[in-house]
This record gives structure tokens, C-alpha cells and sequence, in this order.
């Protein structure tokens, strides 16, 4: 086992009879909720300690030692459903969770998906989100538009990148403080960029725990969807991912 931060990456998280249906097309970004009720049951059960992004970077940073099996929650884009299914989930054992928000979506369909054919299912708007905020849910940002950034120029990296900080600060009214590139798409020019705008964290679609052997702007994270078990949960966590610095492997999630 290695000793590490499991950032855990999420999408939507919904019932088994939607996936029957529309949903059948996102199986790489759905998580169904009686799977997902049943992963956080196993984390409270078996004492993992279930990190804020806050406390991943001071982690990191090694401001704070790694806590034993530690992990921490993120969901990427803000889906309606996030609010519906997975943040009650979350509330009733006290787990602290990640949502990315894109900003120039907040309230509209998740237009992206229209490009394969699939449906686009709707975010959540700036008062859902600030109602979620109010009861404890963190949020960060996902770029404006959510596209892929190292296939942007220099300029719409920028724009992507510090508009997303700017429109979700006025949004919320609190300081933005962790980000989190879409697709795992990500370059120099983008991990620049972020510094630049002053986000202190950002997250990538990179299979491995986190550790202080990783720039706090390209953390790793393991992904959770479909097709993922109990037992796959479990061997993702402990098994399946050496550390970053060891081995890298690449992938994009929409």
C-alpha cells in the first residue's frame, strides 16, 4: 500500500434507472448513487480520514503529516444531481467534498457533451451553489468553458483560467482558492497560468495518491465511476497506483 492522499475524482452521481436510459452513454463519468452510498458507508467504517482540499495542500506542503488512509472527495463539474444524490450522502457521515464549478455554465446544460451525441444534463445554479455553500460544501473552479487548455492558445488559457477565479469570487463572494483543469487537459502554460491567478491548488485526471513529492498545481487523482465495486474502490485506493513521482499514467475524463 502506498502512503499517499487518494484524491478521489467524481462526476455525477445518480440512480441505477437513469443509467438504464440517457445516462447509459455517460458510464465514464456516472456514478450510481446506491454505489456511491455504499463507498462512503466503507470510508466511515473502516476510519479513513476524508481530507478538505484546505488540509490536502497543507499536507502536501508538509505543513500537516499524511493522516492514515487518507482521501479526498472531488467532483468535477457541478451537476445538479451532485446536490440531489451525493451531497446528502456526504452530509449524513460529515465528509468534507471538492465541487468544480464551470463558470460560464453555472445553470445550463453541460453543453459539451452535445458534440458526441449525448445528453447534457443540467449544472447547478449560482444559488444552489451558494445554497450548498452555506451548508458546508466546498467549490472551486473548472475553467470558463471547460475545454481542453494545452489545446488553447496563450491568451484563452489566461482567459480561462483567472475568468474562472474572477466570475465564481463575484458568484460566491469568497475568495477561490483550488481549481481543477477539465479534461485533465493541462501544460506548462496552464500551470503557469494558474499561479498566476492565485490559485493555490489544481487537480489533474493523473492515477496516483498525492504526496510532497507533487507540485500542489498538477495533484493526482484516481477516478470513480460505472463500473467501479466496492472491492475496485478499495483496490484503486491501496493497490492499483504507485505514487506520481514513480509513475505516471495519463488519462482525460469528460
Amino acid at each position: 500500500m502506498s502512503h499517499g492522499i487518494n484524491i478521489l475524482m467524481y462526476h455525477q452521481v445518480g440512480p441505477f434507472a437513469t443509467l438504464e436510459g440517457e445516462m447509459a452513454k455517460h458510464r465514464s463519468t456516472y456514478c450510481r448513487v446506491d454505489r456511491f452510498a455504499a463507498q462512503m458507508a466503507f470510508l466511515k467504517r473502516f476510519g479513513y480520514t476524508v481530507l478538505s482540499m484546505d488540509q490536502v495542500l497543507a499536507c502536501v506542503r508538509g505543513e500537516a503529516p499524511i493522516p492514515p488512509r487518507a482521501v479526498a472527495l472531488t467532483f468535477d463539474d457541478g451537476y445538479d444531481n451532485f446536490a440531489d444524490h451525493a451531497w446528502p450522502i456526504l452530509q449524513k457521515h460529515g465528509f468534507p467534498a471538492m465541487v468544480y464549478l464551470i463558470a460560464g455554465l453555472l445553470g445550463k446544460p453541460s453543453a459539451w457533451f452535445a458534440r458526441d451525441n449525448r445528453p447534457t444534463p443540467p449544472l447547478m445554479s449560482a444559488a444552489r451553489i451558494r445554497a450548498l455553500r452555506a451548508e458546508g460544501c466546498d467549490f472551486g473552479g473548472h475553467s470558463v468553458n471547460h475545454v481542453r487548455l494545452a489545446q488553447q492558445d496563450d491568451a484563452t488559457v489566461k482567459a480561462e483560467v483567472a475568468g474562472s477565479k474572477a466570475i465564481l469570487e463575484d458568484a460566491l463572494g469568497e475568495p477561490m482558492r483550488h481549481f481543477c483543469y477539465p479534461f485533465g487537459s493541462h501544460d506548462m502554460r496552464s500551470v503557469a497560468a494558474c499561479a498566476e491567478a492565485g490559485w493555490i491548488t489544481a487537480t489533474t485526471c493523473e492515477r496516483a495518491p498525492a504526496t510532497p513529492a507533487d507540485d500542489p498545481l498538477t495533484l493526482p487523482r484516481k477516478a470513480i465511476a460505472w463500473g467501479d465495486t466496492l472491492p475496485g474502490v478499495w483496490w484503486k485506493i491501496h493497490v492499483k497506483n504507485t505514487p506520481k513521482h514513480a509513475i505516471i499514467r495519463r488519462a482525460e475524463y469528460d
